[in-house]
């Protein structure tokens, strides 16, 4: 979902393709935003002919906007042969299995060789294109899932099973078995992660498109500035509320980073932020856009689809998390606004409310729309068809009212050749809106492909149950240790894969164990691993939002990564206390979701307090080593201990406000 009023950055627009090329992407990517409104609006399609048209779709597109050899060298004609060898194969994967879908069905578990060769020639189309969209680490780990199912006394490469450890033994399977699992069946790469991509995600990723293409994402950056700015530190606490709006739209924290960044991060240095500050505190903001409702990036869609739940709870429960989370980074954010003496920006600098309001309320329109019919039920995919076109009725008319009535009070006549040129500019908006969310969509598509690998050779193998045994084995039974681990491992994976990827291979692999194993509900389980997979934007040393922020700032990448490290610590502090107090998301009686409410805000308050030593003034040593048993005090599920833990932390804070009053009463 893609990322203001700056256009994002997006990958493969390299200027220096051949003119051919360029206009074959157009059509392309125009031709697939049109199949995915089609379907998603007026004739539902088939499981398989959506998903398959789908990706067949988007790796033409991928081996168009990527050449072989990257996006700094030129195709030349090794180059190119190898690119429309790979095109046909994308042509192929998806042809194949609309044009013989029912005779596949027919044979299903007895597969023709053609089954075979084509499924084989899809399963390597489809790591490529990974590859050139997504990067290395995907590929690796998809050729390893592939690898592991053949390794086994009866696979196609016994040899490999003498590596494994005892625990990750198992069979093997053959080439034929393996196939019919990855491109014949639901549960590969057109299983669940390809539905949710070719449906939910690609149609949300279009409406941010048309969010950008018409100026909305300015427009919610001028309401931030407009509402935030003359506060101290205004301009990166309207960071914080833009990149919350934006980043919920914006499937990748990285593009909301660029996109917003370019107005925040030169307003936080020109107020006193250091760079790698300002970088760090738009990396934070941005990621926690994944996180934020209605839309969660993918998130939401996945999660619902993977629980069975209606999308609408799903996006109920995580409210106030989101809240939480942004919470503590605009507090983060305060504080370091105090303490370096920060003050607001000059009225004459901002926007006013009511200017910006006058300009863009229409912009309000569609996410009304959109949040409406979702709490009427609606498919999300209708959802955003109608959002979509709802945006582009508002700016039609809105056009329509400045053309007819107000043009013409400043000079402008109604001509029809004026009337000409402005249709011809809004049809070419709307065709770069259906470029633009095309091309967004093309890196999480992919991912959502070989993920569909990995989910594919895990429910062959039995290796979900296998790493279950693991965890349980390596963790002693404690709950604590276990999370720590699924902590590490989204670290891990987070190096090499998109959040949506990581979430979705960590939750095959951890999410039985944690529901099974631990007794953690279903719902927290998977938000807890979502947030986690978050982890890698801001965590050094693969702060991939960070290092964008520190591009912008013109910081240190290393530096800006462990801002955004500290100042995103509601990362990982929030789902700690979601499962161990389920009640602020599984709900329970009002006393007892008010109290965990309370502690909760309370404990992340004073922990930023005590990692800055500074709230209302300066902390001193022991009151921060006092705060830090209190607030995993508040963690601790035991109501005698959370009591405790808030009255140090309340009386803590409490004295500190004191103390600034008595400085300020001295001072004056």
């Amino acid at each position: 979902m893609s990322e203001s009023g700056t256009s994002p950055i997006v990958p493969g627009s390299q200027a220096d393709h051949p003119r051919y090329v360029l206009w074959l992407i157009g059509l392309v990517a125009v031709g697939l935003s049109l199949f995915q409104l089609y379907s998603a609006g007026i004739q539902p399609l088939g499981l398989f002919y959506q998903r398959s048209i789908h990706l067949a779709l988007i790796m033409m597109l991928a081996f168009l906007m990527f050449p072989i050899f990257g996006p700094d060298r030129r195709r030349g004609v090794i180059g190119g042969l190898l690119d429309l060898v790979f095109f046909a194969g994308a042509v192929i994967t998806g042809g194949y299995m609309v044009l013989f879908l029912d005779d596949i069905i027919g044979r299903a578990g007895f597969w023709s060789q053609t089954d075979i060769v084509v499924g084989c020639i899809a399963t390597v189309t489809v790591l490529e294109a990974s590859r050139r969209a997504v990067g290395l680490g995907m590929t690796v780990i998809g050729v390893l899932a592939i690898l592991y199912a053949f390794a086994g006394p009866r696979g196609l490469l016994p040899w490999l099973g003498q590596f494994l450890p005892g625990i990750l033994e198992h069979r093997g399977y053959n080439l034929d078995r393996l196939v019919g699992q990855l491109y014949l069946g639901q549960e590969g790469i057109f299983g669940l992660p390809m539905g949710v991509a070719a449906t939910y995600i690609f149609i949300f990723v279009l409406f941010g498109a048309f969010l950008e293409i018409t100026g909305a994402g300015k427009f919610f950056i001028d309401l931030a500035y407009a509402a935030t700015g003359r506060q101290r530190g205004g301009p990166a606490k309207a960071a914080v509320i833009a990149s919350a709006g934006m980043g919920s739209i914006s499937g990748s924290a990285i593009a909301n980073v660029v996109t917003t960044g370019a107005f925040t991060i030169p307003l936080m240095k020109r107020l006193g932020y250091k760079p790698h500050q300002a970088g760090g505190i738009e990396a934070a903001a941005s990621t926690g856009g994944q996180i934020m409702p209605p839309l969660m990036g993918a998130g939401a869609f996945l999660i619902a689809e993977y629980t069975r739940m209606p999308y609408l709870d799903v996006v109920k429960v995580s409210i106030l998390p989101a809240i939480m989370y942004f919470g503590t980074v605009y507090l983060f954010v305060h504080i370091i606004a105090l303490k370096q003496g920060m003050q607001g920006m000059a009225r004459a600098e901002l926007p006013q409310v009511r200017d910006v309001m006058g300009e863009g309320w229409h912009f309000l329109l569609p996410l009304a729309v959109l949040v409406w019919l979702l709490v009427m039920n609606m498919s999300p995919m209708r959802v955003g068809y109608y959002a979509i076109l709802t945006m582009l009725a508002v700016a039609a008319l809105r056009f329509a009212v400045w053309f007819f009535f107000v043009a013409p009070k400043r000079g402008e006549p109604v001509t029809g050749q004026a009337l000409w040129q402005a249709i011809l500019h809004g049809v070419r908006k709307v065709i770069d809106g259906l470029e633009l969310g095309a091309r967004n969509a093309v890196a999480v598509s992919m991912a959502c492909a070989v993920a569909g690998i990995i989910v594919g050779v895990v429910g062959l193998t039995g290796l979900g149950l296998k790493f279950s045994a693991m965890m349980m084995a390596f963790s002693g039974g404690n709950l604590l240790l276990a999370l720590v681990m699924v902590l590490l491992a989204s670290l891990v994976l987070g190096m090499g894969l998109p959040v949506t990827a990581s979430y979705i291979v960590l939750i095959v692999l951890v999410g039985p164990a944690l529901t099974a194993e631990f007794g953690v509900p279903l719902l927290i389980a998977h938000l807890v691993v979502f947030w986690y997979s978050q982890d890698s934007n801001v965590t050094p040393p693969i702060a991939l939002a960070g290092f964008a922020g520190a591009a912008i700032a013109g910081a240190k990448p290393m530096d800006t990564g462990f801002q955004a490290w500290k100042f995103a610590k509601g990362l990982y502090l929030i789902p700690l206390f979601m499962v161990f107090n389920p009640e602020i998301i599984m709900g329970g009686p009002l006393p007892l979701l008010l109290w965990s409410t309370l502690t909760a805000f309370l404990a992340l308050g004073a922990f930023a307090a005590a990692l800055e030593g500074y709230l209302f003034t300066r902390m001193s040593a022991p009151v921060r080593l006092v705060l830090l048993p209190a607030i995993v005090a508040v963690f601790y599920p035991n109501l005698t201990a959370e009591a405790v833990g808030a009255a140090v932390m309340a009386l803590a804070l409490a004295g500190n406000w004191l103390a600034s009053r008595r400085e300020a009463a001295v001072a004056g």
